[in-house]
This record gives C-alpha cells, sequence and structure tokens, in this order.
C-alpha cells in the first residue's frame, strides 16, 4: 500500500520527526535535523509500506539496518533507540489499525531491522580493518623507501654540506666527521675519528663548551647557538658559529651530539673592524666621542676620588691646514693624539678625538695624580714641542674638575665644551676652570640668541631713538637708532644678532623701520645708523639703503651711515663706504678706538663722522686722573682738524658731558642728555 493522502502522510513525518529526536543525540551524522528527518521519513515509507503490503514480506525492510549505519546512524544506542520508537510508532498508528496481525508484523519487521543492521555494522567493521590493513601497508613501503631517501640525502648533506658537521657520542668523541669540518682546521677527516671534539677548540672554551653539551644532553635546553673558536693545525684560530643539538635512538634516549659550525672569520675581523670603527677616530685611531662619553660615565659612576675632564681646543690649527695642506694636518693631528696618550700613560684615563681640532681627555684622580695647573702646562709642554715638520701646536683648556656625582655625562661634556668657549674668548693657549655662574649666564644668553629669530618674526624687536645733541650749542642734532628687545639694549641686541646670524635680517628691518620713524616731522633731524659688523661686510649693503630709501622716502641727505671700524681695518666692505659717499649718503665709522690703524682709516675712507667705542669713555670715566685724557684730547683735535666730526656715546654723567665739551667733539648721546624712546614719544621733538 501506498497511501500518500494528507492525514497519512503527516502521521508518517510525525514518525520521521520522533525517530529523529531519538537518535540525533546517539552519532555524529553531518547532517541538519531537517535532513535527518528527511532521511528518516523515506525509511518510515520502506517500513509502512512493507506492513501494509499483501502478501506479507519481511525482505524489503532489510535495507533499513543497512543505510542507517551507511549514513553513520553506528552510535552505541542507536538501534536500541530506533526499535523502541518504531515498536511503539507502528503498533499505535491510525494509519495501520486495520492492518490483520499488526503485532507480529511489527516484531517480524523490527527483527529485520535489527538483522540489517548487525549486519551492516559488522561488514562496516570488516571494510575498516582491510582499509587500516592497506595504509598499514602503504605506510611501511612509504617508510622503507622514506628511510632509503632520507639516508641517501642525510650522506649527501653530510659529505658535500659546506659547514662543518660532527657527530659525537656522549662522551664527546667523534664517532662521524665531514670533510668540511677537516678542512676548516687543516687536519686530515680520518685521524679525528674518536678524538674528543672539545680537544679542536680553543682552550679558553673548553669550559664553556662542556657546560653547553651537557645542557644539550640533558635536556634542558633543545639546542644551543654561540660563536666560538677552532683551532687549526698551526694554533690560527678559526671563528665559528656553532648549532649543537642532541639526536635520539628509536626508544627516544639520548644517542649523540650533532655539532654543526659555519666558519665565520671573515665576518668576525669584519665586525670587529666595524666595532672599532664605530668606537674610534678613523684618522688618529683614539677613542671618539661615543666611546669617551661611555668610559666618562663609567669612571664618573665609580671613582672615588673624583675625574677631572679636559677639553682641548688647538690653537690657530686652521693656518696649519690652509698654510700648509691638510695632509700636514691630519699627521699633526695624530702626533698630537699619540703625544696626550704618552702624557697621561701613567693615570687611570683615556684620550679621544671629540671632533676636528678638538680632543679630550678624563682622568679618574689618585693620590699621584698632578693638580690641573700641571697637568695644563704638561699639555701644553707636550705640544710646544716641534713636531717633525718644524711645527709647534698650543691649545686652549676647559677644565671639569671633580664634577657634582649627580651630574649625567651629557652634562659633564656640555660644561668642558661651555668652559672651552669661555676660554677661548680670553684668548690663545689659555685654560679656564668651570664657572657654574659665568656657565649660567652664558646658556640663558644663548638661550636668548636661540630665540631672537622667532622674536624678530613676531614683532617683539623693538627701535627707539636717542638724540643726538651738539654739546656745545645744546641742540639736537638728529636722532641714532637703538635696538631694544624686552630688558635688553642696544649692543646686546647687535651681539646676539652677530652670534645667531641675524644681523644681516635685524639690520635690514632696523634700517627700514629707523628710515620709516625719521620720514616724519623735520624736528626728528638726521638719522644716524650705526651697522653691526655683518651688516658693514654685507656686499648688497648698498642696494638695501638705496631700496629703503625709495621705499621709505627718507632723503639720502638725512642719513648718515656708522660702518663697523674693525670691519674695515680687515679690509671687508671698504667698497661700501665709497659707494654710499657717491651715492649723497654721508658716511662715518662706529666703535673708533683711535689706535694709528684707525686713523689712517680716516683719510682712507674719506669719511665724514666717526662715533667713539663706549669702552673709550667708560676707561676714561674710570681713570679720571689717567693720561688717557691728554691722549684723547689730542686725538679728538687731530680727526677734528681733518674735517671729520667726533661723536662720543653712552654719556651717563654730568662730569662726563663736561670733559667731552671742553674737549669740543661734535655731539654726544648718552642717558645723561636724554633717554631712547619709541617713536611714538617723538611727536614733540
Amino acid at each position: 500500500m501506498n497511501d500518500t493522502s494528507l492525514p497519512g502522510r503527516t502521521r508518517r513525518q510525525d514518525i520521521a520527526r520522533e525517530w529523529m529526536r531519538a537518535v540525533y543525540p546517539t552519532a555524529y551524522v553531518p547532517l541538519s535535523p531537517a535532513e535527518i528527518e528527511s532521511f528518516l521519513l523515506g525509511l518510515v515509507d520502506v517500513i509502512a509500506d512493507a506492513i501494509q503490503a499483501e502478501p506479507f514480506a519481511v525482505e524489503p525492510v532489510d535495507v533499513v539496518g543497512h543505510r542507517l549505519v551507511r549514513a553513520h546512524f553506528t552510535g552505541p544506542e542507536t538501534l536500541q533507540r530506533t526499535v523502541g520508537v518504531l515498536g511503539h510508532a507502528l503498533l499505535f498508528s491510525p494509519e495501520l489499525r486495520d492492518v490483520p496481525q499488526l503485532a507480529e508484523k511489527v516484531v517480524a519487521i523490527l527483527g529485520s531491522v535489527s538483522t540489517g543492521f548487525a549486519t551492516a555494522m559488522r561488514l562496516d567493521a570488516f571494510d575498516q580493518q582491510e582499509e587500516v590493513k592497506r595504509a598499514l601497508l602503504t605506510a611501511k613501503l612509504r617508510a622503507e623507501r622514506v628511510l632509503k631517501v632520507s639516508e641517501a640525502r642525510f650522506r649527501e648533506v653530510f659529505d658535500s654540506s659546506a659547514f662543518g658537521i660532527a657527530i659525537t657520542d656522549l662522551d664527546g668523541r667523534c664517532v662521524e666527521v665531514n670533510e668540511a669540518l677537516a678542512e676548516m682546521i687543516g687536519r686530515d677527516r680520518g685521524e679525528l675519528t674518536g678524538r674528543r671534539l672539545v680537544e679542536l677548540f680553543d682552550p679558553a672554551d673548553t669550559d664553556a663548551l662542556a657546560t653547553t653539551y651537557r645542557a644539550v644532553g640533558s635536556g634542558r635546553v633543545a639546542r644551543i647557538r654561540e660563536q666560538r673558536r677552532l683551532l687549526r693545525e698551526d694554533g690560527e684560530p678559526v671563528w665559528v658559529h656553532l648549532a649543537v643539538s642532541l639526536l635520539r635512538d628509536a626508544d627516544g634516549e639520548p644517542a649523540y651530539h650533532v655539532t654543526m659550525a659555519e666558519d665565520v672569520s671573515e665576518l668576525h675581523l669584519l665586525q670587529k673592524n666595524l666595532d672599532f670603527q664605530l668606537l674610534h677616530d678613523s684618522l688618529t685611531g683614539l677613542s671618539n666621542r661615543q666611546r669617551f662619553a661611555t668610559r666618562l660615565e663609567a669612571l664618573h659612576g665609580t671613582s672615588r676620588a673624583g675625574i677631572t675632564l679636559y677639553h682641548l681646543g688647538l690653537d690657530a690649527f686652521s693656518l696649519v691646514n690652509n698654510g700648509l695642506g691638510h695632509a700636514v694636518g691630519d699627521r699633526l693631528l695624530i702626533e698630537v693624539g699619540h703625544r696626550l696618550e704618552a702624557l697621561v700613560e701613567d693615570e687611570v684615563a683615556l684620550v679621544a678625538r671629540l671632533g676636528g681640532d678638538e680632543f679630550g681627555i678624563v682622568v679618574d684622580n689618585s693620590p699621584g695624580t698632578p693638580t690641573v695647573p700641571d697637568m695644563v702646562d704638561r699639555i701644553n709642554e707636550a705640544l710646544r714641542r716641534p713636531m717633525d715638520n718644524g711645527v709647534a701646536l698650543s691649545a686652549t683648556i676647559g677644565v671639569v674638575d671633580r664634577p657634582p656625582a649627580g651630574w649625567g655625562v651629557a652634562e659633564i661634556l656640555r660644561a668642558g665644551d661651555a668652559t672651552l668657549r669661555r676660554a677661548k674668548e680670553v684668548g690663545k693657549r689659555q685654560w679656564l676652570p668651570y664657572d657654574r655662574h659665568a656657565d649660567q649666564a652664558t646658556r640663558e644668553r644663548q638661550a636668548r640668541a636661540a630665540r631672537m629669530p622667532g622674536a624678530l618674526a613676531d614683532h617683539e624687536l623693538e627701535v627707539e631713538y636717542q638724540p643726538v645733541v651738539d654739546l656745545a650749542g645744546g641742540g639736537v642734532l638728529g636722532h641714532v637708532a637703538r635696538l631694544r628687545w624686552d630688558d635688553l639694549g642696544h649692543d646686546e641686541c647687535v651681539e646676539l644678532a652677530e652670534q645667531t646670524g641675524l644681523s644681516l635680517a635685524v639690520g635690514q628691518w632696523a634700517l627700514h623701520e629707523a628710515a620709516g620713524d625719521a620720514n616724519g616731522p623735520e624736528s626728528f633731524g638726521v638719522l644716524y645708523f650705526e651697522l653691526s659688523p655683518m651688516q658693514s661686510r654685507d656686499e648688497d649693503l648698498v642696494r638695501t639703503v638705496k631700496r629703503t630709501l625709495d621705499e621709505t622716502g627718507l632723503p639720502a641727505s638725512r642719513l648718515r651711515i656708522f660702518l663697523d671700524t674693525r670691519s674695515m681695518l680687515a679690509g671687508m666692505g671698504e667698497d661700501n663706504a665709497q659707494v654710499l659717499r657717491d651715492n649723497g649718503i654721508a658716511t662715518g665709522l662706529t666703535r673708533f678706538n683711535g689706535g694709528q690703524a684707525e686713523l689712517a682709516l680716516i683719510d682712507e675712507l674719506q669719511v665724514d663722522a666717526l662715533v667713539l667705542d663706549p669702552s673709550v669713555v667708560r676707561r676714561l670715566a674710570e681713570r679720571p686722573e689717567s693720561f688717557l685724557h691728554a691722549a684723547v684730547e689730542r686725538m679728538v683735535a687731530l680727526i677734528r682738524s681733518s674735517g671729520v666730526a667726533v661723536l662720543v656715546p653712552d654719556l651717563s654723567t654730568g662730569e662726563q658731558a663736561a670733559w667731552w665739551t671742553r674737549v669740543e667733539v661734535d655731539a654726544a648721546f648718552g642717558d645723561h642728555l636724554a633717554p631712547a624712546v619709541p617713536s611714538y614719544e617723538l611727536s614733540g621733538t
């Protein structure tokens, strides 16, 4: 019977769903519950059709057990739950209610399902056993082939490898050694068999190697890599990278050590050279700054009596390079290094070339160490002796003696460098100890100098104007431009601008500002503008001045430019004075001291006026009874007799004004006469 009416079909689906729920947890089947239910519904159809068939036959149901096994419903409880679900469902199914002898047929059906299931399970087990046998046989054959190939491959690698290979027993004796290892140490391969491997290494490495092999043999580490020295037959070392591992037998017990060695002698030599180059100066062979800093830090941290740093700068070394050539200069630097090392050979000390013509010496002081003045004398005495080419040198030295324990190496080196710079300002062959107060002032000045470009860009700098007064008549002839930046006056601003290389930019800006302000009321008078040394040497000065006058409208007759006397003496910027005069701009000299060479400049440059150096005014004020007064008075008279006007700066007292008035200088400016003021306060002038 094949009843496909809706009620019967629904009941068969209920049986299939109940069957699915019963067997689903008993075995893993790669199907979803819906797919399992659909599969079991087909089996329910087979069983229900067989029960209703006439004549009744159980054979069609035999496939049910087989199909369950093929679908992997093979869990321990699968058959039991299948019989339970089917027995109850078939006996009480409305569809089968009228089937004659239903109970007997259900029992027969369940027996057929059980028999088919058991038979299929047995056949499946047989099939799996056959597959295992075939797999084992295949694996055995493959293993034999792999073993033969592996042995051949091992022999090929062992014999032809560029790496040295040694197989040793657990006592360290060589069982087999390849040709590469024998060639590496210059020995015959046959004589190595039976020898202890550690005997082939440098004796200094023997204990460490024994520790290595024990660690690998005990299983504490699987493999060790390290660098050691093999010894050739002639005693020469061969640097090798070793890889040591353990070879176990079939039972997993330690059997042999395998040692592989790669010859890295050339690499080791290259690395050694690179390490030396990284830490030493390539010319002199002395320690470089990096190694010096490391050693300095170590000595500073461990010294009992404190350390002393000597930072040397060779005096006028550029003359050697420029006059005799860099090859001679290089030989001198090498000789200087040798002499400095010989000087401290009895001390715990290090000499380094810190760069260019600068050297450093750090000494770990002891009771027998020379004092700082004695050491400085010894250094200059060592350098004073003529070199092979007859050149003798001297050094300017900055000394940091026993720096505080809390200082780091960077601070010590910075202090030494700063002290050397201060010593160079004093002169050649000078030395100075570190001065905390002077260093602090220098750092503050340098910090201010570093901020100057930003101050110029942000319009923090100002131009002020100080009246230039006719001392005889008391009238104002004009105004001299003065720079101001916060609490810094004109001279300090000019000095900072020169140090930072900003002098041209600051000077051009100040000239433009001053010319614009001067082109105001007639009462402003003449604009007196003092150039910095860098401005005085500027090849583009004339064009800058002319452009400024064109842009601001200031007449050339109302501008007087003063060039720096020192720059003119050096022969730099002489053309500027002449070309400015040719363009109708009066010129003069500033910071004039009155020496013979400076007096000669007055005639050579045909200047109109000069401003004395502030130091002249200051020295005269400090020595009221000095013979300098008479000398200066004669100098002023001589200059004025040639038609050149003399201006005096920085008058700060009535006594000074009275004296210079008696000397009959042309004009003066200073705080005693009138302070410098910003442009907006000039309206009443």
